[in-house]
């Protein structure tokens, strides 16, 4: 059985033995740098918003953004590929230690996405040559007066005679827009109409025609807004015309909004290390503040949660690795791991910051950050809301279509994830079929909370088939996300299920994390019965389906005793 600490990223524990030698030794490196940095320097260069040119310098210097983020089709180095299982373990070590680092990793992932996906050999050999430099890179996607809506972008390419063209417009909120070697820019040409006039290029920030104007938040992420005026886009420079421009966006989204679980996990697993070693340290009327039953469920929340934020995302690491034309199953626990897994970061850090209250404001720790960058990564590539219309999408074909596939294995191997950049056509999300996810629950009928759980899966099911939203309660977007709350839980406990499986988690872990499902399917089915627009059958449905979860005090003082184990099990140095 494994104990608490083994199952959280601790830096003094830390060996990824199961990557190749590179990788491990890249991973353990980054680990060590920040470690030398030590917490104080971590803190004030947060607190005084310094930009990351130390942090880069030492990246460049390992190679470590070419090595993981050059896929093997384009690298001249072995040992170089785009591999999402050692990616997400980097993702993990940056939010650990700042969501600043993760930040300029996130946006060179998603400005490579265009390049990546096109065909000109000649983008992909510069973006491969950048990378080996240390360079990083930008996604041009989203302005200023209509967001990330690419069907109404303002950046305008004129033809300019000679195959290419002159781009003039702006472009806003866009990460590392201060030092990119590439911008990949998404515009739309002046003389096409319609989708077939989109265009994809390559932008480099240094060009005089390319104008910085300010970094548009406060923080040592330099999140840009920029303006072309009469910006020359030679034909070398365009990536993507037409729809496939459009399809890149879409896709490299795709592949980016997959990191922001793993981000989420690390600065939960830090923020968990200070908070516990403070509450088993602080006397309150003459005892510990853990001996509170409150604290200790509270605590104990938080670290169940967590671990099921690390085995659902392990767990879809594997279907993305193994995603093909005909096995689209990523497509939904993509913006699960969205979604879902960072909506759980922000209940992670609230328990806890319900137990250490007035700690969590303190300026030498690093919860005080945890608690403000929590907040952003549900906000990034989507809001909340607009991926969970994404997920609903998936909701009948998943609960009452099953179909066979062969089994997916956990991968770890050290193999290039090609088809992240050969997605295709951005569509026919409703045709995507899924295995029987009964067959995970199946696995654990006599963990009792699993089984609670089950019933109100079923339920949901019964919900699909007999009271599902009209044509009219359609168009409500509030009842239908309340829906989809209600279905996020039954794929987040499938996946949890799947991967306990696959690394003989133990059962009384299991069932006190699916307590905490039990309790939560219950609190989404309350708020769907109230409702403005839930019908009579919809409401009598609602108040069907909420369960107690199956108490176990032994079991949880157990859990409990896991937990408090935390308490002085890393401190970063100063």
């Amino acid at each position: 059985m494994a104990d608490s600490a083994s199952l959280l990223f601790n830096p003094h524990t830390y060996d990824p033995e199961h990557f190749d030698p590179e990788t491990r030794r890249l991973l353990r490196a980054t680990v060590d740098w920040f470690e030398a940095r030590g917490k104080r320097r971590l803190i004030e260069d947060y607190r005084s918003r310094a930009w990351l040119g130390d942090f880069l310098d030492f990246a460049a210097k390992e190679g470590l953004f070419a090595t993981f983020l050059t896929p093997a089709s384009a690298a001249k180095e072995q040992g170089r590929r785009w591999d999402t299982a050692r990616i997400a373990a980097l993702n993990e070590i940056f939010g650990f230690y700042g969501l600043d680092y993760w930040y300029a990793w996130q946006v060179t992932i998603l400005g490579l996405g265009p390049v990546w996906q096109s065909d000109n050999a000649e983008a992909r050999a510069r973006a491969a040559e950048l990378l080996a430099q240390g360079e990083v890179f930008a996604f041009g996607l989203s302005e200023k007066t209509h967001g990330a809506d690419i069907y109404s972008t303002d950046m305008l390419l004129t033809p300019d005679g000679e195959g290419g063209f002159r781009a003039s417009g702006s472009k806003y909120y866009i990460g590392n827009g201060n030092a990119a070697g590439l911008v990949s820019v998404f515009g739309r040409r002046t003389d096409v109409e319609g989708p077939d006039g989109y265009v994809f290029f390559a932008a480099d920030s240094r060009h005089e025609a390319y104008r910085l104007v300010k970094n548009v938040v406060d923080s040592s992420k330099y999140v840009s807004e920029f303006r072309l005026a009469d910006y020359p886009v030679a034909p070398a420079d365009i990536l993507h015309t037409g729809r496939a421009a459009f399809d890149a966006a879409l896709n490299t989204v795709n592949v980016g909004k997959f990191n922001l679980c793993t981000a989420s996990i690390g600065i939960c697993e830090h923020a968990m290390y200070e908070a516990v070693t403070h509450a088993s340290n602080r006397i309150l009327y003459g005892r510990p503040v853990t001996a509170f039953p409150h604290v200790r469920r509270e605590l104990t929340d938080a670290y169940v949660r967590l671990v099921g934020m690390k085995l659902f995302s392990d767990r879809a690491v594997d279907y993305f690795r193994s995603a093909g034309p005909d096995d689209r199953r990523y497509l939904l626990f993509n913006p699960m791991t969205k979604m879902k897994v960072t909506t759980e970061g922000e209940k992670v850090i609230d328990l806890m910051w319900d137990v250490i209250a007035a700690k969590g404001f303190e300026k030498d720790n690093y919860f005080a950050q945890a608690a403000i960058e929590i907040r952003g990564l549900p906000k990034l590539e989507g809001t909340v809301h607009v991926n969970l219309a994404l997920i609903l999408k998936f909701m009948r074909n998943h609960l009452l279509n099953p179909v066979e596939y062969p089994a997916v294995p956990t991968r770890l191997d050290a193999s290039d994830d090609a088809f992240l950049f050969q997605q295709g056509p951005a569509r026919g999300l409703g045709s995507v079929r899924f295995h029987d996810w009964r067959t995970a629950f199946d696995a654990y009928t006599e963990v009792p909370n699993v089984a609670r759980f089950r019933e109100q899966a079923d339920a949901l099911c019964t919900f699909v088939e007999t009271a599902a939203p009209d044509e009219e309660q359609s168009r409500d977007l509030d009842l239908l996300l309340a829906v989809g709350q209600l279905f996020a839980l039954v794929v987040h406990g499938q996946l949890i299920l799947e991967q306990a499986q696959l690394t003989g988690l133990d059962e009384e872990l299991l069932d006190e994390l699916f307590a905490v499902l039990v309790r939560d399917f219950s609190a989404h089915a309350v708020e769907l019965h109230g409702k403005d627009s839930a019908t009579e059958d919809q409401q009598n449905w609602a108040l069907g389906a909420v369960r107690r979860p199956v108490v176990d005090t032994g079991r949880s003082t157990r859990i409990w005793e896991r937990v408090e184990a935390l308490s002085g099990a890393y401190e970063m140095g100063q």
